[in-house]
């Protein structure tokens, strides 16, 4: 059921949009949430009604007009029921007020613009009344994670503990930023994105409805673009009834959406995968030159290789409404023919060309170049495919004498090989996977002497401990990195080029890539940093921490040390220091101490 009076006009004779026209009155209009609707429906039935609800979903998916729905069902009342219930069929007391957002025990209230504690008091000191007419004062509150952190702290005594007369429905599309404390106090619930199939058979309904002819290939496209959002797939299909005057036809659509043909789309990506980087370059100019913008050609390039290589997983997803024939037939087919290392890697590579296109001042030029690195990558083996081919190919025997001169060493078994095959890719329909070698020209070969593998070869810098870790960063003057190595480190196995580590809990989440890079500066080659499931050792700071405490005990034993703080009542120690090295130079006893200006030498003077 829509609003009550579908009228295409509203009481002034204004043009109501098909969002608003045909909102849903009740949870059987709700579409895609049938398991919200399940978990009240229960929850009506049984008495368990919350006091307060935290409805949470994408924008357009009914947050809103579910709240709206909630709140009749809670002051739902009609000469026969006189209780909340889910049941909505029939038109009650309050039902229209409420639907109509001017019910005066129905508050609603955007936090976008009522962010204040001020706005916050202002309930807390109202709900203390009893509602006027309804059974329950409902406080609709939109966007509530606008709420500044005195509101929602000013809000936390009156949702933990309201009046029985009082309920709260909060609806939000950041649930991250509702603190966890007001989340815990409500019944939360979360609206899910409509599927693209039941977002076609709705639209398609509203259609017949309104009258207006529409292809399905149409709908479909409205459904893709709506990303799950029913509100904004029927804003599309409302400006669409108007682009076409009456009618929404598929050109018309992609004309106004500036979308690609998908049957090109799927032309496109086979040319990609084939290696036919002028039929590629070709189809996108074309696509452009029919009002497809670049960036939208790439997307629909990208979610179409999600398609290939999802339905090489799932073949029922052929099933989804929104997909075209070309897209389920071509797609099984890319699906089965295609690796997914191939795919894989055009997937990725169309992730990062996208933002290129986007920030680019010449998108067609760069959209072009983007599907000149897919064609040529393509067109390569994987590294396993080539391996595989090279260890396939079948040797060649050693070429027979000249004149019927038998070579050195015996007619059969002479030292003579085949030379080395040229690895040539050719474009193939599988998408570059084939390859083939072709065999240059023998010729003899010589001995060559083997080559003694070389020794290994120490590391110019090298790390077998955290302290040498520690001095690497003092070394390099990264005296801060330093000191976090000697907090947080715990080692547990270092070897040339890999260091398994435990840290603290107090390290920075980034300390492990941060290391990495700096090992690799500070070394000049590429080191493996991995944390490790085990305790590991103690970190340096606890080592030294270590050392001073049995230092001081050792401190305290020492008679001398004993009889300095018995004579000095009050006395403590403080730090002990051993240097490692004396502080003056060791003197041979032959060795002539210098005069001392102070001191009169001259053993000639009495005096």
């Amino acid at each position: 059921m829509s609003e009550a009076g579908q009228t295409e006009k509203t009481r002034d004779g204004a043009y109501r949009v098909l969002a608003r026209k045909y909102r849903p009155a009740d949870f059987t209009a709700l579409v895609g949430q049938e398991p919200m609707v399940q978990t009240l429906t229960n929850a009506f039935s049984s008495g368990r009604i919350a006091q307060a609800w935290m409805l949470t979903g994408v924008r357009g998916v009914g947050k809103t007009t579910t709240a709206r729905i909630l709140a009749r069902a809670l002051n739902y009342k009609t000469p026969d029921i006189d209780r909340p219930s889910v049941d909505l069929s029939v038109l009650g007391e309050h039902c229209q007020s409420i639907m109509e957002g001017r019910h005066v025990d129905v508050i609603e209230m955007d936090a976008a613009s009522h962010t204040g504690i001020d706005d916050i008091r202002d309930i807390i000191d109202r709900v203390r009344y009893a509602p006027v007419s309804a059974r329950y004062k409902v406080y609709i509150i939109d966007e509530v994670h606008m709420l500044s952190t005195q509101a929602f702290n000013g809000l936390l005594k009156t949702l933990e503990e309201p009046p029985p007369h009082v309920k709260f429905i909060f609806a939000t599309t950041e649930i991250r930023k509702v603190p966890i404390t007001v989340l815990s106090r409500c019944q939360r619930f979360d609206l899910r994105r409509i599927d693209a199939g039941k977002l076609v058979g709705h639209l398609r309904n509203i259609a017949q409805q309104e009258g207006i002819a529409v292809e399905d290939d149409a709908l479909a496209m409205v459904a893709r673009a709506a990303e799950g959002s029913a509100r904004d797939s029927l804003s599309i299909l409302d400006q669409a009834i108007a682009h076409g005057g009456g009618r929404v036809t598929t050109d018309a659509v992609r004309a106004m959406l500036g979308l690609a043909d998908r049957a090109r789309v799927v032309d496109l990506f086979e040319n990609v995968m084939k290696g036919d980087i002028a039929a590629a370059l070709g189809e996108l100019r074309a696509q452009y030159d029919t009002g497809a913008d670049p960036v939208a050609v790439l997307n629909d390039l990208a979610e179409f290789t999600h398609l290939v290589t999802r339905l090489r997983f799932v073949p029922s997803a052929a099933d989804d409404a929104s997909l075209s024939e070309d897209e389920r037939k071509r797609g099984g087919e890319f699906a089965q023919a295609l690796s997914v290392r191939v795919l894989s890697r055009a997937w990725q590579m169309l992730l990062k060309g996208i933002p290129e296109v986007q920030s680019s001042n010449r998108p067609v030029s760069a959209a072009e170049m983007v599907l000149i690195r897919l064609a040529h990558a393509a067109d390569l083996p994987t590294l396993d495919e080539a391996l595989k081919s090279l260890g396939d190919a079948p040797s060649q025997p050693a070429p027979g004498p000249r004149n019927g001169a038998m070579p050195a060493g015996g007619g059969n078994g002479g030292p003579a090989a085949s030379a080395v095959s040229q690895a040539r890719m050719p474009v193939s329909n599988g998408g570059g996977q084939a390859m083939r070698l072709v065999e240059t020209a023998p010729a003899p070969a010589a001995f060559v002497a083997p080559t003694p593998a070389p020794e290994p070869v120490a590391d110019a810098v090298p790390v077998n401990s955290i302290t040498d870790l520690a001095n690497l960063a003092e070394s390099n003057r990264e005296m801060a990195f330093k000191v976090l190595i000697r907090r947080v480190v715990r080692p547990v196995r270092i070897e040339p080029g890999h260091m398994e580590v435990s840290l603290t809990s107090d390290a920075p989440r980034t300390f492990l890539n941060d290391l990495t890079v700096k090992l690799k500066t500070w070394t000049g080659r590429h080191w493996l940093v991995s944390l490790s499931k085990e305790e590991g050792g103690p970190t340096l700071a606890e080592i030294e921490a270590n050392k001073r405490e049995v230092a001081l005990t050792d401190a305290k034993a020492d008679p001398t040390v004993a009889a300095i703080l018995s004579r000095f009542p009050g006395a403590k120690i403080i730090d002990v220091r051993l240097p490692t090295q004396p502080d003056a130079p060791d003197l041979d006893t032959d060795t002539e101490l210098p005069p001392d200006p102070g001191v009169d030498n001259d053993d000639d003077d009495p005096f």
